[in-house]
């Protein structure tokens, strides 16, 4: 058995492209930057963004399409989609990998100071970082809380 299942939360990189194919099936196709931390030459935490392309079909991405833009922040869940093709300039082998969108949520938008009003806010966006409580601290509890 095998799984091919991705999520990935980032900031598109770029504004969807909405087309439609010669069947009348729309494609919205778009990019998403995912940051990754690792340690530079000087020892240093660095982030280092991964650029992810992204395709998703249909009725849902004639609506989603309406609501997103570059810099827009997005939770993205689908699967892994190999294809290769020759480009006709060159002729030569060319392929991608890319991730074809079965669901996306609307997070909040990086190029806006509010979310009143905003379709991440009417969409159920995920709750900001202020509504979540702190975790207790480790000392909170003692042995006996622990139910085993």
């Amino acid at each position: 058995m095998s799984i091919n299942k991705v999520m990935i939360t980032g900031n598109l990189t770029r504004d969807p492209e909405l087309r439609a194919s010669s069947a009348g099936l729309s494609i919205l196709r778009f990019g998403v930057a995912v940051n990754d931390r690792r340690r530079n030459a000087d020892g240093q935490w660095e982030d280092y963004p991964n650029f992810i392309d992204c395709v998703m079909f249909g009725k849902r991405a004639e609506s989603v399409s309406r609501f997103l833009s570059k810099g827009s922040k997005i939770a993205v869940e689908g699967k892994l989609r190999w294809s290769s093709w020759e480009d006709r300039n060159t002729g030569q082998k060319r392929s991608k990998i890319e991730v074809v969108v079965d669901d996306l949520e609307f997070m909040s938008s990086r190029n806006s100071s509010s979310d009143a009003g905003s379709p991440a806010a009417s969409y159920g966006s995920a709750p900001s970082s202020q509504a979540i409580p702190p975790a207790p601290k480790a000392d909170a509890y003692s042995d006996e809380d622990i139910p085993f």
